[in-house]
């Protein structure tokens, strides 16, 4: 018997050190997209059309409006995948700001400051004066290369008529030391209605498979992701048939494109409301290297979600569950964004 309960607790530590040799850490990223709703400073620039966004003007647009949206944002911001990660995003990519100054008030915020963002930032042409942005860690990701792509759209019902709207931001990189390229897109809107504004949106879906084919003609393998407000949803034309981003996993190909939001479009999870429907516009949309399930030594895709927590939403009423917007019949309401940010998590084995 003595033998025996010998025996057994050899065999009990000797499975347990198989185990503790066998167990794989991780490290863990998170990406994301907002957005933000609006982020004008408010001060009146004499290049813009930004005068609503003045104590003057007509959304009474004051410093105490701009520095509560301030503080509201940059608490999202710092929570956004820290269930998992347990710190704030590495990698955001924004819409809907007006200038660098903006940026550079937010992540000054104290939730944000401490963590040493670096921006990426350029004026467009938008004609509303806003523009998309790429922040990221500085101890996790080193530029390399940026370029602002111009989407030249022209008016419908007069195609001599320009219609301006946002650029589409290219961010290749070292993301801890493993190449990853980065897209931000704020597609044309539906204004007017989706139909007669499906054509902008196809063409900002070619522009933006252009610079997808541009990458992989260097490299077949490259991790790309684009992300953004497409103003489509996962099953439209623009995403799903010129963009080619796939809904199953099963389908991506080599030079593909996966879109992990297609499932919980089909769900009935969104990001914004219209009209009293739900739509998934913001997106993250990933190359088939990051898709890969089989190798964790580089980066891969774990997770996509949608940052929902319920302080972003409307608690009671006709709107309960819709985006805590900040702007509603033409008063400021305190609220976040119209938007929910989504995000996805990256991960790789980390080195012994």
């Amino acid at each position: 018997m003595r033998v025996f309960i010998c025996f057994v607790a050899f065999l009990f530590s000797t499975i347990i050190a198989s185990t503790a040799q066998t167990e794989k850490h991780y490290k863990i990223r998170t990406i994301a997209f907002y957005n933000v709703e609006n982020l004008f400073d408010y001060e009146d620039d004499p290049l813009t059309w930004d005068n609503d966004w003045t104590p003057n003007g007509k959304n009474n647009w004051t410093k105490e409006n701009y520095e509560d949206k301030l503080s509201k944002l940059s608490k999202v911001i710092s929570e956004i995948g820290s269930d998992i990660t347990g710190t704030v995003p590495d990698i955001i990519g924004l819409a809907e700001i007006e200038n660098r100054r903006v940026l550079e008030d937010l992540f000054s915020q104290p939730e944000l400051a401490k963590h040493d963002y670096g921006i990426i930032h350029y004026d467009s042409p938008d004609r509303r004066g806003i523009d998309v942005a790429l922040i990221y860690k500085k101890d996790r990701f080193i530029p390399k290369f940026q370029k602002a792509y111009e989407l030249i759209l022209y008016n419908v019902f007069n195609p001599e008529k320009r219609n301006y709207t946002r650029d589409q931001l290219l961010v290749s990189g070292l993301l801890d030391k493993e190449e990853i390229h980065f897209i931000v897109n704020h597609w044309p809107s539906r204004y007017g209605g989706e139909k007669i504004s499906r054509a902008s949106r196809v063409k900002a879906a070619q522009l933006n498979r252009k610079i997808i084919d541009s990458i992989f003609s260097e490299d077949p393998y490259a991790k790309i992701i684009t992300m953004g407000d497409f103003n489509d949803n996962p099953t439209d034309k623009s995403i799903l048939k010129v963009l080619d981003a796939k809904i199953d996993q099963k389908n991506i190909t080599l030079k593909g494109l996966y879109n992990p939001m297609g499932k919980m479009y089909k769900r009935g999870l969104g990001t914004l409301t219209s009209q009293d429907a739900w739509h998934l516009f913001d997106q993250i949309i990933i190359s088939t290297e990051l898709a890969k399930k089989d190798d964790y030594t580089t980066y891969r895709m774990y997770k996509a979600g949608i940052f929902n927590k319920s302080y972003l939403q409307v608690q009671r009423g006709r709107y309960k569950g819709y985006p805590f917007r900040m702007f509603r019949n033409g008063g400021y309401t305190g609220g976040y964004s119209d938007h929910f940010p989504v995000f996805i998590y990256l991960i790789k084995e980390a080195q012994p």
